[in-house]
């Protein structure tokens, strides 16, 4: 019998998969009642999911949806009945991870659990493209945009500040990668006028400053290690916003090497497809870059010591195990 099958016709070994993954918070007390409410979830948000999906251009298995994005979305809501006033989710994820499709999709699942939730990313608060010109001119060590000092942070804790207090409209900032040949800049923010959940990720979402000498590859030079050490200490200034944060969920990929091989085979779709794309070696150097200003070995594993959930990545971008961190 298939997983589908078994949603279709509500049989009982529904509930003895559940727990055997209790992340969830599901346990021999609540695993009915979980299972029945997952059920009656699955048939209103189903259709919304496809259609989503199918704007991203995604066909996700039936097993995608059961076992992590209908359980996690209840759980971020549990998250949001907790507070008398709006959640603040944090997800940090590497490139490839699928951060972005799943904060998308969430808001789907979230809006059909009577929440309205917005999906927004540290990419939304980079510097104007004039600024980050001024920047680059002061360190051209900041050629790419993305790495700590290239974000306009004060912004990110007004923004955050004012939903906290369910001070709206919010002028949510915006911004467009495809701008000046591919800098990108600030676009005209997004008014919100309400909202109960934002959905905020990036790729060092909650990273902090560590003690380390940073030798480690492709951290290899007395320049690369001064680069390195300059971007732990530029953490300091983000600090003040992972505050702002009421939850965060961790994309983790064991293997971070993946990272080279998902943007890789993205990128020969791209050429396959007539666009232009980097080269292998030019993937290797932009890749390295991030690596370099925050090596994922180095940063990530104390954040899976503090996170409220750690989502395992395989090498097939899919999930292979949730756990709570504590």
């Amino acid at each position: 019998m298939t997983l589908e099958d078994l949603i279709r016709s509500n049989d009982p070994q529904l509930e003895a998969l559940a727990l055997q993954s209790p992340a969830f918070g599901i346990d021999a007390a609540n695993v009915r009642d979980r299972i029945q409410s997952r059920l009656a979830l699955f048939d209103r948000s189903y259709n919304a999911i496809v259609d989503c999906c199918a704007e991203l251009n995604l066909s996700p298995p039936i097993e995608t949806i059961w076992n992590l994005w209908l359980p996690l979305a209840m759980q971020i809501a549990d998250w949001r009945r907790l507070l008398d006033r709006g959640l603040i989710q944090g997800f940090l994820g590497g490139q490839g991870t699928g951060k972005t499709t799943l904060t998308r999709v969430l808001t789907v699942i979230l809006d059909q659990l009577g929440y309205w939730a917005i999906s927004w990313s540290i990419d939304d608060l980079y510097l104007s493209y004039v600024d980050r010109i001024a920047l680059r001119n002061r360190d051209p060590r900041l050629i790419r945009r993305g790495p700590p000092g290239t974000h306009n942070v004060q912004l990110g804790i007004e923004v955050l500040t004012q939903f906290r207090q369910g001070n709206f409209p919010i002028a949510l900032p915006r911004f467009d990668k495809s701008l000046h040949n591919g800098e990108g800049d600030r676009t005209i923010p997004e008014t919100i006028d309400q909202a109960d959940i934002v959905l905020f990720e990036g790729w060092f979402i909650g990273a902090r400053p560590i003690v380390s000498e940073f030798e480690i590859a492709p951290i290899v030079t007395e320049d690369d290690r001064q680069f390195a050490g300059d971007m732990n200490e530029q953490l300091r200034n983000y600090l003040p916003l992972w505050k702002l944060l009421d939850r965060l969920i961790v994309m983790y990929v064991p293997n971070y090497q993946l990272s080279k091989q998902w943007r890789k085979q993205a990128e020969h779709r791209m050429i396959a497809q007539g666009k232009s794309g980097m080269s292998d070696a030019e993937i290797d150097q932009f890749v390295e870059y991030f690596w370099k200003a925050l090596h994922p070995e180095l940063f990530i594993p104390p954040i899976l010591e503090s996170a409220d959930l750690v989502l395992e990545i395989g090498a097939e971008h899919t999930v292979t195990d949730v756990r709570r961190s504590y």
